[in-house]
């Protein structure tokens, strides 16, 4: 991938992606893909709880059939657990979640992997277990061919919801795991990395590792951590220059918005929420 100026989305919604999380899994995820390419989008990331991994294709074709195509899906299983049972049925239902988004046609599997195992003040013990536990799942990512993203979150979740925290710490994470890049990248979203002072140096580092790129907004006035997340232009994130300091390492994919917010725009009209980001995302990413 080449580097080059900042690209300029005005007109471009190819270069854009909606994750289904921004409309609240109201509707089935063929309406929702509908909803996306009459608004313009050609590409979507479902989330697992859309898709009926029983029969995959079914809602693949679906999708296809909107006129939309799947960039990446929504996400993995905690991989820390309190017994070792814990630990193979996390291992085994992301291994169901990576031959899903094969079939989906995804390009990654956004790993959010899990906060301390239940009733556990061990973060290092259950750090090592996440570890172990992904790399158990480099033999699927291999056979699907779908790359696992990892995905660090803001350390407010850190307990309940993810130990990957940093950006370097996801770069330290996949040079460990996986030295030659084939198996494993990482998504920057900037409602989870906007705060950190390490975070021009650590784009760079990641550098040809980044998979995918995430935009919403933090609220200065934020009333939940988790589901009162901006529309962009909304908060207090520059989207502009964190765009153009990943896209100085050569990440030319897509701009996808990312937003949970349950008393705002999940209670929007879908085709307002669709229309609004449309217009950010071409006025203020």
């Amino acid at each position: 991938m080449a580097s080059g100026p900042l690209r300029d989305l005005r007109g471009r919604l190819d270069w854009c992606c909606i994750n289904t999380a921004t409309l609240g899994y109201r509707e089935p995820v063929a309406v929702t893909a509908q909803r996306a390419a009459e608004a313009g989008f050609t590409w979507i990331t479902p989330w697992r709880q859309e898709i009926d991994e029983r029969r995959p294709e079914k809602d693949a074709e679906a999708i296809r059939a909107a006129g939309v195509q799947v960039r990446s899906y929504c996400r993995t299983a905690a991989l820390a657990h309190d017994t070792a049972a814990g630990r193979q049925r996390a291992i085994d239902d992301n291994r169901r979640g990576l031959e899903a988004a094969a079939a989906l046609g995804a390009a990654e599997f956004i790993a959010v992997v899990g906060g301390l195992a239940p009733g556990s003040r061990d973060i290092e013990g259950s750090r090592s277990q996440i570890m172990r536990g992904l790399e158990a799942l480099i033999p699927a990512v291999e056979a699907t061919g779908v790359r696992l993203a990892l995905e660090p979150l803001h350390p407010y979740y850190a307990a309940d919801r993810s130990l990957l925290n940093t950006l370097a710490q996801a770069q330290a994470w996949c040079e460990a795991l996986d030295p030659d890049g084939r198996y494993f990248g990482i998504v920057v979203d900037a409602y989870h990395v906007w705060w950190d002072p390490s975070l021009a140096a650590s784009i760079v580092a990641a550098g040809h590792r980044i998979r995918a790129f995430h935009v919403c907004d933090w609220l200065r006035q934020t009333q939940d951590p988790l589901l009162d997340r901006g529309m962009m232009g909304d908060g207090v994130v520059d989207l502009r220059r964190l765009r153009a300091m990943v896209e100085s390492t050569g990440f030319d994919g897509l701009v996808e918005v990312e937003i949970f917010s349950r008393d705002r725009w999940w209670k929007e009209d879908p085709d307002v929420v669709l229309r609004t980001c449309r217009e950010r995302l071409q006025t203020v990413c």
